[in-house]
């Protein structure tokens, strides 16, 4: 591996950074290890000392000599390697006298993404979706993926080595009842695993007549000789301005409700909680601005935060304070380990956090109290300073994303234009706004039939150019220093065709509008929950006998992720009502295989609601999203007078508050596509 030059170990020096030898080649190699972002040299502030031009260019060929050693051994398993590095995990499992091992797509956090140093499966199968399991045994071994990846599993992975297999219609549980050996040990790493994961796997080893344990260290990790380090990424304030509210209030209030439920501590272990408790930012994984670490919350609202050091930027003791002790991770189990000693009544989540946490308390003495996570809910309701952010940002994001439309409507119809090309597009009009970050997430473009695959993602594989007379589906976020955006946006290349398919896509949009509006302009009672308002995004496609598999809406964070609890619109069952200050999506679609999709999707807050004479506190939406919603897929005759006049009200709006904020010709191409349909 390339070794840090001494000459810029001198000039460090030279520089007063103070960074020893060896911790300048641990930042280089967890700098390498983390998402470049949008500024590749923000890695460089974490030296603590102003560089000159010179200083910049050779810590950037520093770093890029050392990442270019690394990427030629890193990344997703061929078939061969595939082979090879699963003989070799066969090995250490019998060296260990286990019989089997799971593999999750998860790192510590059960994070939506994870580091590289945490993509186990993909190292070991070739698979790079976001979520799966590897179940290994001696014999045999099988790889468990949604319905989203029942294509890609097959086209990623040796099927001769992993036998793919849908998780919900042929479960892990099942298969492990079915082919663990009677007496033999299945293994797993408590890192990875919940307890209400462990408790499933439980039932199933007890009918092979097996036995389940946790191993003290992951197996993989011992053959996978050149495993990135932990992701090193700048952790920084998040300014009051955006946050709203200082930190301290926080830890005090969530401290003083821990005392009051009669509860020494809770130990947070999702990053997005942390971030928020602590009005910190970072970088550890792509799209969402975390710092990965761990902490534990007392009652007297102080904090023990484990966390690498040096991702810690200059001044950012001053900001934490006196009430957060910063500890390297490595502590964390001596934490827990007095908390368990002092019989201490410790919160967990039992639905995120590890199970090696409720394992190191039991074994210490404790009883670990299960329940929801402290910040989930302060964090889900916005408070006023992050709503106005939000309102904002997506006023900015709104700008961006017409500006695109309008340059998609003059080029796209030409044939010239591909998914990839479009979505850089939109992503360089984000990126000119100062407060922008990042994406919210990897852009949705499916061109034609490629909009059909709900969690399509484009490559130089499947790039499809945007052909006259097909619908785009467009779906996009961004990340801004005072909102988190996600907006879906579906719209003709050209003009609609005439006939048959013309007349049903016209029907599917309508229907699907038809949702949205129903979403958008819902009131229900306090107390409500997403699953409650669900069908109301259904109903007009469940009338013509269709309905799309994915949920309606998830939460958004404040600058946070894309995707945030504890509350959703689904199907599936969900018993956290919808209070105010909560930022929910609402995007109903349609998709038919091997032809178009269709999505469209604002982002929504809850508001209270003012109902004459009502006998109840009532609820309702405020949308968020600006932008139009094509007119030329809408049929009118399908639509009421109630619901023209508010897509003609979200349109004048849309005008109006956009119009200041862009070019002439856009604004021109603005009014003739927000034009009144009633």
């Amino acid at each position: 591996m390339a070794t840090t030059p001494d000459d810029l170990r001198e000039l460090l020096s030279g520089a007063q950074s103070g960074i020893e030898r060896d911790a300048l080649d641990a930042l280089l190699d967890g700098v390498i290890a983390a998402p470049e972002g949008e500024d590749p040299d923000a890695w460089m502030t974490l030296l603590g000392v102003p560089l000159d031009p010179a200083a910049r260019t050779k810590l950037r060929a520093a770093k890029e000599a050392r990442a270019r050693s690394r990427a030629a051994r890193a990344g997703a398993a061929t078939p061969a390697e595939s082979a090879a590095r699963l003989a070799a995990l066969r090995r250490e499992l019998a060296g260990r006298g286990v019989a089997g091992f799971l593999v999750p797509r998860a790192d510590e956090h059960q994070g939506e993404y994870v580091p590289p140093r945490a993509e186990r499966l993909a190292w070991l199968t070739g698979f790079t979706g976001s979520a799966g399991l590897a179940a290994v045994l001696p014999d045999r071994a099988a790889i468990f993926v949604d319905g989203r990846y029942t294509l890609q599993v097959r086209d990623q992975v040796d099927t001769a080595l992993f036998e793919p297999r849908h998780v919900t219609d042929q479960p892990l549980e099942r298969w492990i009842a079915e082919n663990l050996p009677k007496g033999a040990i299945l293994g797993y790493d408590p890192w990875l695993h919940t307890v209400e994961g462990v408790a499933r796997l439980q039932e199933a080893v007890a009918r092979a007549g097996g036995s389940l344990e946790a191993l003290p260290d992951n197996p993989l990790d011992a053959v996978w000789t050149d495993q990135p380090p932990p992701p090193i990424t700048p952790v920084v304030p998040h300014e009051l301005a955006f946050a709203g509210k200082p930190a301290a209030e926080k830890r005090q209030e969530l401290g003083a409700k821990l005392a009051a439920d009669g509860l020494d501590a809770a130990v947070l272990t999702l990053p997005d909680s942390i971030a928020w408790l602590l009005n910190i930012r970072g970088g550890d994984v792509p799209h969402t601005p975390l710092p990965l670490s761990f902490a534990v919350l007392h009652r007297d609202g102080t904090v023990d935060l484990f966390i690498e050091r040096l991702k810690l930027t200059p001044g950012l003791q001053r900001h934490l304070g006196n009430g957060v002790a910063v500890h390297a991770p490595a502590e964390l189990g001596p934490a827990l380990d007095r908390l368990g000693e002092a019989k201490a009544r410790v919160l967990a989540d039992p639905a995120s956090a590890p199970a090696w946490v409720f394992d190191r308390l039991t074994r210490a003495g404790s009883a670990p109290v299960r329940g929801e996570d402290p910040c989930a809910l302060p964090k889900a309701c916005k408070n006023p300073v992050e709503i106005a952010g939000t309102r904002n940002a997506h006023r900015r994001d709104g700008a961006a994303v017409v500006r695109f439309l309008c340059w998609l409507d003059a080029e796209a119809p030409k044939g010239g234009v591909t998914e990839l090309e479009a979505a850089e597009r939109l992503h360089g009009f984000r990126r000119e706004n100062e407060l922008f970050r990042d994406l919210s997430f990897d852009t949705i473009a499916g061109a034609g039939p490629n909009g059909a695959i709900v969690h399509y993602r484009s490559t130089e594989k499947t790039n499809r150019k945007l052909a006259p007379g097909e619908i785009f589906l467009l779906d996009s976020g961004a990340q801004y220093l005072d909102g988190t955006t996600d907006i879906t946006r579906t719209m003709i290349v050209g003009n609609v065709p005439d006939g048959p398919l013309g007349a049903e896509m016209r029907d599917r949009f309508t229907r699907v509008l038809k949702g949205h509006i129903a979403m958008a302009t819902a009131r229900f009672p306090k107390g409500t929950s997403g699953s409650q308002l669900d069908i109301l995004a259904r109903m007009a496609l469940w009338q013509a006998g269709l309905d799309y598999d994915h949920g309606t809406g998830h939460g958004v964070g404040s600058y946070l992720g894309v995707h945030e609890g504890p509350q959703r619109v689904s199907k599936l069952p969900n018993r956290v009502g919808l209070e105010p200050g909560m930022i929910v999506s609402n995007e109903p679609g349609y998709y038919k295989t091997g032809a178009y999709g269709i999505r469209i999707e604002n982002l929504v807050v809850v508001t209270p609601i003012d109902v004459q004479d009502a006998e109840r506190e009532m609820r309702g939406f405020e949308t968020l999203t600006l932008a139009p919603i094509d007119r030329r897929l809408i049929e009118p005759s399908l639509l009421t007078a109630g619901e023209i006049a508010w897509l003609d009200s979200y349109h004048g709006r849309v005008r109006d508050e956009l119009t200041p904020l862009v070019d002439a010709a856009t604004a021109k191409w603005l009014a003739e596509a927000t034009r009144p349909i009633g």
